[in-house]
C-alpha cells in the first residue's frame, strides 16, 4: 500500500466537502487528477472508498476507516514540521504532554517549571482533553506523556499502558459563604443540581465530566418527580479562570465544581467554601502514563523522571 500525503490531504478534503470538485479545488489539483488518485486508492485497497451519489459523495466504512487514519497522519506531519522548524530555532527537543482539565490548569504548571528552567534548549507542548483522550493519544502515537484522571474507586483502562499514580485531584462544590448548603461536610452532584451554576467552557474535560455525570444521574432518576434536569445544567456563565468563577460563586451567580487545589488559591479572596463532593467520580487520583513499550525521546525520558520526583515530595 503507497499512499502519499496528497492522496491523504485530498481524501480529508472529499470527506471534509462533500464533493471531489471541491476537493480537487482545495487539493489544488484537476478533478480528473483527483478521480484518478481515489480510484488508485480503492485499487490498492480492493474495496470502495466512496459512494457517489447525484449531488456528491460520501465515505464508505472503509473510506470512514481511512479518513480516521489520513487525519492522524497528516496531523503527525504537522507535528514533525513544527519540531524540525524549532530545532532549526535552536531547540534541542520537543515533549508532547496531554493533561485532564485539573492536570493542565491546577497541577502540571507549577510541576513542570523546574524542569524548564533546566532545560531552556527543550520545548513543551500541552495539550488539554478529557482523560479517555489522554489514554487513546498515548496508544496512537500522538503524545509522548499523559497525566489522566480517574475515580478512586475505578481504575482507568490501562490496556497498553504504563501508569503510576501520580497526584490525588479531589473535586469539591464551591459555595457562597452563607449558601444553605455551605455548612455540609460532603455534597453529591444530585444535592446541587437544580442549581443555577457557573463553569469552564463546554469543551474543557471537566465540564465534559460534569455534563456527563449529569446525564448519567438524570437517567437513573428518571421516574422521580420532579426530573433531574441533569442534561439542562443551568449554567449561567461559562469562563475559562477558576479565580473568575469563584468570584462569582462569591457574588452568589450559581454554584460550580472545581478542583480542590484551584479552590484552595481563591477561596479567601472570594469568599467562597469548597465542600467535598462524595461521588466516587469526584474522588479522583491522577495518573501519569506512557505507551507500553515505547522508547521515550531524551527529553520525554528526562520529564518522566523529573515528574516522579517531584510526585515523590508531595506531602
Amino acid at each position: 500500500m503507497r499512499f502519499d500525503l496528497t492522496d491523504l490531504q485530498l481524501f480529508v478534503h472529499i470527506l471534509d466537502s462533500g464533493t471531489m470538485t471541491a476537493a480537487a479545488a482545495l487539493s489544488h489539483i484537476t478533478l480528473a487528477s483527483a478521480s484518478e488518485r481515489v480510484r488508485g486508492m480503492e485499487e490498492q485497497l480492493s474495496c470502495a472508498l466512496l459512494e457517489r451519489k447525484a449531488r456528491g459523495v460520501s465515505p464508505t466504512a472503509a473510506g470512514h476507516a481511512l479518513g480516521q487514519h489520513a487525519r492522524q497522519v497528516l496531523a503527525q506531519m504537522q507535528q514533525l514540521r513544527g519540531a524540525m522548524g524549532e530545532f532549526g530555532a535552536g531547540l534541542a527537543g520537543q515533549i508532547r504532554l496531554r493533561g485532564n482539565t485539573s492536570a493542565l490548569r491546577e497541577h502540571l504548571p507549577l510541576a513542570v517549571g523546574g524542569f524548564l528552567l533546566q532545560h531552556p534548549q527543550i520545548a513543551l507542548e500541552l495539550q488539554e482533553c478529557p482523560s479517555v483522550e489522554v489514554l487513546d493519544g498515548l496508544r496512537q502515537g500522538l503524545c509522548d506523556l499523559g497525566v489522566a484522571a480517574w475515580d478512586a474507586d475505578q481504575p482507568p483502562p490501562l490496556a497498553g499502558l504504563e501508569c503510576s499514580m501520580w497526584r490525588s485531584d479531589q473535586l469539591v462544590a464551591v459555595l457562597a459563604a452563607d449558601h444553605p448548603l455551605a455548612g455540609h461536610s460532603s455534597l453529591t452532584l444530585a444535592d446541587l443540581v437544580h442549581e443555577n451554576w457557573v463553569g469552564l467552557p463546554r469543551d474543557s474535560a471537566l465540564q465534559q465530566l460534569l455534563i456527563k455525570q449529569a446525564l448519567r444521574l438524570e437517567k437513573a432518576d428518571a421516574e422521580k418527580k420532579p426530573p433531574l434536569t441533569g442534561s439542562t445544567l443551568r449554567m449561567r456563565v461559562q469562563l475559562p479562570h477558576p479565580e473568575g468563577l469563584c468570584q462569582l460563586v462569591g457574588q452568589k451567580v450559581g454554584v460550580c465544581i472545581l478542583p480542590a487545589a484551584a479552590v484552595r488559591r481563591h477561596a479567601a479572596a472570594t469568599g467562597v467554601v469548597a465542600v467535598p463532593l462524595g461521588d466516587a467520580w469526584a474522588r479522583r487520583q491522577l495518573w501519569l502514563c506512557t505507551a507500553r513499550g515505547s522508547t521515550l525521546p531524551g527529553p520525554a525520558s528526562q520529564l518522566l523522571a523529573h515528574l516522579r520526583r517531584e510526585a515523590a515530595l508531595q506531602p
